[in-house]
């Protein structure tokens, strides 16, 4: 069985499937792990979608903010944005079972047998991987729960910067979201920074990479993130970061996890 992991797929199934092609992926015994951002910004989220829900128990993907962003328009809590490619999915007469099936995906897979943990963004320096899991089943209760629209529609917004134990209510969940779908830069004491977007060494000065951080508290674990189109492919501090932009004409980034080292193989888009 090989263990296999995928950059933001953002609506770009062809990419995707010539990949899988390649490496000869067969559902029936091989893995698949995709990062998060299935849909939006692409050509066919619609068949992104429907793409690794076939796939079943071969496929785990976690949640992306662009994701998150889809369930909230969905819900009807949110606007559409000027850029997004994802009404035919709200169109789509199999939208409902879609939809269902994106919310009950993970915002944080781990599996110690294999050796890695799969998140979107990140994880803040304070966290370990005990706190990253029993935040995530916080996130995971609510998105799954009957009050799922009011956090989609509260999930919107910046504040607060820094993880505190004793946050709670929508701010706590706020956090929470922000970390694992939009985390890229921080200060030294974890302060979250949701404004530049750049590759390391263009940011103001006092931020770095979360992943970066001295000291960071998860610095043990092996992980895999994608959603930073800008810093593109890299394997440092163990993790290792898959989104090459290929919705922006880059490269769409496939790794195969179940080696000493990760085995990378790219497909141009």
């Amino acid at each position: 069985m090989a263990l296999y992991a995928v950059g933001d797929l953002q609506g770009c199934l062809e990419p995707l499937q010539r990949l899988l092609d390649r490496v000869h992926f067969d559902p029936a015994q091989d893995r698949l792990w995709l990062v998060g951002d299935l849909v939006n910004r692409g050509p066919d989220s619609l068949g992104c979608l429907r793409f690794v829900h076939s796939l079943g128990a071969a496929a785990v993907t976690v949640l992306g903010n662009h994701d998150l962003h889809l369930l909230a328009l969905h819900a009807g809590v949110h606007k559409p944005r000027r850029r997004d490619t994802i009404q035919p999915i709200l169109d789509s007469p199999d939208r409902e079972p879609l939809m269902h099936w994106l919310r009950q995906q993970p915002i944080l897979h781990h599996d110690a047998a294999a050796g890695w943990t799969l998140v979107h963004a990140g994880l803040p320096p304070q966290w370990d991987l005990a706190t990253a899991l029993a935040c995530a089943e916080e996130l995971h209760q609510k998105l799954r729960g009957p009050d799922y629209r009011t956090l989609l529609q509260r999930m919107y917004g910046d504040q607060p910067k820094r993880w505190d134990p004793a946050l709670s209510g929508w701010s706590r969940l706020r956090f929470i979201t922000n970390c694992f779908t939009r985390l890229r830069y921080c200060t030294h004491d974890g302060t979250l920074d949701m404004d530049h977007k750049g590759p390391p060494g263009t940011q103001p000065p006092g931020l770095l990479p979360w992943f970066q951080v001295p000291g960071r508290a998860s610095a043990d674990l092996k992980l895999v993130v994608g959603h930073w189109s800008a810093i593109g492919h890299r394997y440092e501090h163990q993790v290792l970061t898959l989104d090459t932009g290929c919705v922006w004409g880059g490269r769409m980034t496939l790794a195969r996890l179940d080696r000493p080292t990760p085995e990378i193989i790219q497909q141009t888009c």
